[in-house]
């Protein structure tokens, strides 16, 4: 079930009308209580930090899924593991015990490539022979410079060398990749156009699902608290929103239930190594003031006129009520931002506990 922590407008009328169980008979600023009262449980007026928050599952995984399509023809004789990681240039999977390696870039393997050539694939293929440290080309020409690189690449991984790449020499994928699940099987028959493996990047983040009141308090780079399995604490950020809207199924359109995918990343993703669609607790925080009165949410009177109250104990025993303006709800530590006629240490009435 998700836990939402709502800003004060909701949550203190809620906690006027559930909790204080009664309404201020008069709307002035400060008035007397009544004068029969029993003996007052009190809490102190306190200045400091307040952090509104929503509170929120979530689920850890790897981010940007990717399918790998093999353009082979033959066996599969040699394939990843789950969770092995493959960087760019190095073999992927064998065909007929021919490596197939794995570049890098947004434009996936199309054609075979050779001397003369010129596009965008044959840019990225230059590219990736310079991050490897082979000769190659600065531009989007196959020219004698790439040729050279791309021996070179092929004898240190032990490819037949040839200077071209065929369609079925390499797969394209936009970054290194962690393996999520081979689709190949060992011994059986690489069909061309079929998916060999799932694979993701090797970068974690924790995904959440916002409702439709949620995203309005939510934005990109707000701090976040990340409970892992373990009850182990780490800290992070909300890196992005997504952009579609999610209905469920069987709802209509615009029908108020929509939701949209929130994604945060981690300080320190160390922490959570070996953890993978594992459950999380997810607290955002969405706002915070520094330096603020602050006084229980149990202490807020309502008034009959509007508004809020608190009931303040003077010296002596005294209690009068003392109209307030409410700002942040702290759903971590229960208070709320105050302002009116209040000090820093003044006592004010709450529900006996």
């Amino acid at each position: 079930m998700k836990r939402t922590t709502w800003a004060l407008a909701g949550a203190a009328v809620l906690v006027t009308a559930t909790v204080t169980g009664g309404v201020a008979a008069a709307s002035g600023s400060t008035e007397a209580a009544p004068a029969t009262q029993d003996p007052a449980s009190t809490a102190t007026v306190q200045k400091g930090k307040l952090a509104a928050t929503v509170s929120l599952d979530g689920i850890l995984t790897y981010r940007n899924p990717y399918s790998a399509i093999n353009h082979a023809a033959g066996t599969y004789t040699a394939l990843p593991g789950g969770g092995d990681k493959i960087g760019c240039g190095d073999v992927f999977y064998r065909v007929d015990d021919r490596p197939v390696l794995l570049l890098c870039g947004p434009v996936p393997a199309y054609r075979d490539l050779r001397g003369g050539d010129t596009g965008n694939d044959v840019r990225e293929l230059n590219e990736n022979l310079r991050r490897l440290g082979y000769p190659a080309a600065t531009g989007s020409s196959f020219t004698a410079r790439t040729r050279t690189g791309l021996r070179a690449l092929q004898h240190d991984r032990g490819a037949e060398v040839t200077g071209e790449l065929g369609l079925d020499d390499a797969v394209v994928l936009p970054e290194p990749v962690r393996i999520a699940k081979v689709s190949g099987v060992l011994g059986a028959a690489a069909q061309p156009g079929a998916p060999v493996v799932q694979a993701t990047s090797d970068t974690l983040e924790v995904r959440v699902t916002l409702d439709a009141l949620q995203q309005g308090l939510v934005k990109a780079g707000c701090r976040a608290r990340i409970t892992l399995p373990g009850n182990r604490s780490a800290t992070g950020r909300v890196a992005r929103l997504g952009r579609v809207a999610q209905v469920p199924d069987g709802q209509q359109t615009g029908a108020g239930g929509a939701t949209v995918p929130a994604y945060l990343g981690l300080d320190d993703p160390a922490q959570a190594r070996g953890l993978d669609q594992a459950p999380v607790q997810v607290e955002i925080t969405t706002a915070g003031v520094d330096s603020a009165l602050n006084v229980p949410v149990t202490a807020l009177v309502g008034k009959s006129g509007g508004g809020f109250a608190v009931e303040v104990v003077r010296a002596g025993g005294a209690r009068a009520l003392v109209a307030v303006e409410v700002g942040l709800f702290d759903s971590s530590s229960g208070q709320v931002q105050v302002e009116g006629d209040l000090h820093e240490g003044d006592h004010v009435v709450v529900p006996a506990s």
